[in-house]
């Protein structure tokens, strides 16, 4: 595509010569999809050279979700990060957020478009937002993520526009771009399938705010799936199991019902064993980021529809997706991530949440983004928004970690994203517990029995007896015992004898 009059092309330090110290800059991009590339490497070196000469330069950083190793990292590396949200990924700037080195705000991923067109966060200085076009009169067609990307190109005072020629220009025929108005003057999102469409290919900026063009061509850095321990299968056949008695006693729909799949190796174990499945029949997908294991799903015939904000393949994979347009396009939707998050559409469609846990907690409240409860990991993301709205929630995690030194089931969770009201299902490597309809002694002892591992049962039986008597029994004195015992002797029962204790 042809980039035409009246826009500037600019080189990379060109475009960061107008950004300033103290800037809120949007970036686009979505789980590593998307994201603007070129801009903010030469941001970060930006930033490195004015801090060789004593000069202050850092800014505060939105994108859509986690940003990468050229937003994220990059600028963490070269301290150039002030503030930072809705969500990260990052080592580096984990660390600093963990030594309060910047500021962090997590969030549900829904509430960043409202948030930032309300003014929330004070004005968007820049917007930097990777297309494969944009047009005379302002029309930006995205690449692989739409993300927050709309509301950037709405918001910022100034927009940096990097057209990418790696990507294939017909992703437009996935987009489906719809911006809500504020309230009060809210109808309806009439989204009553997995692939209806009600928005536009593109989303659009005023042309006066574009400083000018950067081109690029990369592809996204998007990691390999992780690779799962042993106990993922256990998981998997929990899920399976649990899934086939509820379609049998008629509680799912014979068609079954759209499925969202947060992401990790206990997501990917967990989906490719659905697929593989003969009982379970072909799916859709309403979910936020579309990885490898639906592709290769689609291309088995196993998933007929899928709807997300970021198509977050590998380079392999995104070729194989380029090659043959024809077949993906019409069983793909990207959408914004107001949409693709939204309370009211997923609970709707009847969504089927499939979401991993750092730790539960035996009454059902779900930690998924702080270790310790302090230091943080990546964030809330879109888990928590499934979890609260969907038809059927389920939480997974392993049994223990660390070979047993850690219990994932604790007395209590020391920060929570989701919590008791939210949990319907929790299931590990031991079991699974369906904890409807149970009320709080009733969800600690299915948690005990058919989640914690054998080892850590008789403490967690001991911690409730020893608890004070009420709606729901803790000892406060004891409550974070394991935690502490974690935190100063490595293990959390120091004493136990993790002979033999796998996590296979």
């Amino acid at each position: 595509m042809s980039i035409q009059a009246p826009y500037q092309r600019l080189n990379p330090e060109e475009a960061v010569s107008h950004i300033f110290d103290g800037a809120t800059v949007a970036f686009s991009g979505f789980a590593n999809a998307g994201a603007a590339k070129v801009v903010p490497r030469a941001l970060a070196a930006k930033a490195r050279k004015l801090h060789e000469k004593g000069r202050p330069f850092k800014v505060r950083l939105l994108t859509g979700a986690s940003g990468g190793s050229d937003i994220d990292e990059a600028l963490a590396q070269a301290r150039a990060i002030s503030w930072r949200a809705p969500y990260q990924s990052s080592a580096t700037l984990r660390k600093q957020i963990n030594n309060q080195e910047v500021e962090y705000v997590d969030m549900h991923l829904s509430h960043v478009s409202q948030t930032v067109m309300s003014g929330f966060f004070g004005k968007v200085d820049f917007a930097v937002v990777e297309a494969t076009e944009i047009t005379p009169d302002g029309r930006v067609y995205l690449t692989t993520s739409v993300g927050a990307s709309p509301t950037y190109l709405k918001c910022a005072d100034r927009v940096i526009i990097e057209i990418n020629r790696y990507h294939s220009p017909r992703l437009r025929e996935m987009c489906d771009v719809a911006m809500l108005p504020t309230p009060p003057h809210r109808n309806p999102i009439p989204i009553h399938d997995v692939l209806t469409k009600l928005g536009w290919p593109y989303a659009v900026v005023d042309p006066r705010k574009v400083v000018g063009i950067v081109e690029s061509d990369e592809p996204d850095y998007v990691d390999m799936p992780e690779v799962g321990n042993g106990f993922i299968q256990k998981i998997a056949d929990n899920v399976l199991r649990f899934l086939f008695d509820e379609m049998l006693n008629g509680r799912i729909p014979q068609e079954f019902l759209p499925l969202q799949s947060g992401v990790g190796s206990i997501i990917n174990g967990v989906m490719g064993a659905l697929g593989k499945n003969p009982y379970i029949p072909q799916m859709q997908i309403y979910s936020l980021v579309l990885q490898d294991s639906l592709i290769e799903m689609m291309e088995q015939g196993k998933v007929v529809a899928a709807s997300g904000t970021s198509l977050a393949l590998t380079p392999e994979v995104l070729k194989r997706v380029y090659r043959n347009m024809d077949f993906f396009i019409p069983r793909i939707v990207l959408r914004p991530q107001e949409i693709s998050n939204h309370p009211a559409v997923i609970r709707r469609l009847g969504v089927i949440a499939l979401n991993a846990a750092i730790e539960v907690d035996i009454y059902g409240n779900v930690n998924s983004s702080h270790v310790y409860g302090t230091n943080i990991l990546n964030g809330v993301g879109g888990s928590g928004e499934f979890t609260r709205n969907s038809f059927l929630p389920i939480i997974m995690c392993p049994s223990i970690a660390r070979r047993g030194k850690i219990s994932c089931i604790v007395p209590m969770s020391p920060h929570v994203d989701s919590n008791e009201h939210s949990v319907q299902v929790v299931v590990t490597d031991q079991g699974l517990a369906d904890l409807r309809g149970l009320g709080p002694m009733q969800r600690a002892r299915a948690i005990i029995d058919n989640c914690a591992h054998p080892a850590y049962r008789d403490y967690l039986y001991r911690y409730i007896h020893r608890s004070r008597v009420g709606h729901i029994r803790h000892n406060l004195r004891e409550c974070f015992e394991l935690h502490r015992n974690l935190i100063e002797h490595g293990a959390m029962l120091p004493d136990l004898d993790l002979t033999g204790i796998s996590e296979n």
